[in-house]
């Protein structure tokens, strides 16, 4: 056969896409692992951020921070109570999300953040302080901006949730993936604006309505309603009432209120040892 005939020539390249699937498969299966264990790291990495625990992990690393200061819970969000029959180490979220027999469609009318389905368990942290109280809850969120959405996580006070709705403070926010446009939008990850949720925020009225929710403009320092306002993004009103719309939909009823509501009435279960699962 000759060197430069057609069928010489097919046969190299049959021969050299056997030999690069070879290649990127086996790369594919010996990179799953680390992969894996990436995206894993990165998680805790973000439920340590919105806890304000970033610097710590720094110092101390990710993982020894996240096993010492964060205690796994899952919680059925219809009734507000924990679910102890599923381990929450191996509780996929955004799978059950997708997962028809996990989730239930939310109805147009509902769906303020656009989640399109909710799932029925979602995950929640307690976060410890140094005396193993719990000083904070932190709970996921996500919601359609502009362009995309928006995963994130916003931590509570977790001992002013035993006072009452209306001192229930947030004291961090965390937003790890989106596709916003960069500088506008996009400000959403941005350090400084996130340092804004930290500044005495307060979710609920006296009725657990929602009344947190992101201006157009900057909070006026005499308003007295700011407690319940953060400055807006510059350029970006369509992603910022993003950001209105998923608080509004998380801490409402379909929500983590029947959660937030159970732990007003028995504080035990933001309790290292509450919950009987972690």
């Amino acid at each position: 056969m000759r060197r430069d005939s057609v069928a010489q020539t097919f046969q190299v390249a049959m021969l050299l896409c056997v030999v690069c699937s070879v290649l990127v498969s086996g790369a594919a299966v010996s990179l799953r692992e680390p992969q894996r264990a990436n995206k894993e790291r990165a998680r805790k990495a973000n439920i340590l951020a919105a806890a304000g625990l970033a610097d710590e992990a720094r110092r101390s690393g990710v993982e020894t921070v996240y096993d010492r200061r964060i205690i796994e819970r899952l919680v059925d969000l219809e009734t507000g109570q924990y679910a102890t029959d599923r381990d929450p180490a191996a509780f996929d979220q955004r799978r059950a999300a997708r997962d028809p027999k996990q989730s239930d469609a939310v109805a147009a009318e509902d769906d303020l953040a656009r989640v399109r389905r909710r799932e029925r368990l979602s995950l929640a942290y307690l976060v410890q302080g140094d005396d193993g109280h719990t000083t904070q809850i932190v709970l996921p969120i996500r919601g359609y901006g502009l362009w995309s959405t928006l995963w994130g996580f916003v931590a509570l006070d977790a001992q002013a949730i035993g006072q009452g709705p209306t001192e229930i403070t947030v004291s961090g926010l965390n937003y790890y993936e989106h596709s916003e446009t960069p500088g506008l939008g996009g400000e959403v990850d941005n350090p400084r604006w996130q340092d804004k949720w930290r500044e005495d925020k307060r979710v609920y009225d006296d009725q657990w309505n929602v009344r947190l929710r992101v201006m157009k403009g900057e909070v006026a320092s005499d308003d007295a309603q700011a407690a319940y306002k953060v400055d807006g993004l510059s350029g970006a009103t369509l992603t910022a009432n993003g950001v209105t719309n998923m608080i509004a939909y998380w801490f409402g009823e379909h929500g983590f209120r029947p959660f937030l509501q159970n732990a007003y009435q028995r504080p035990e279960m933001l309790a290292a040892e509450g919950g009987g699962n972690g």
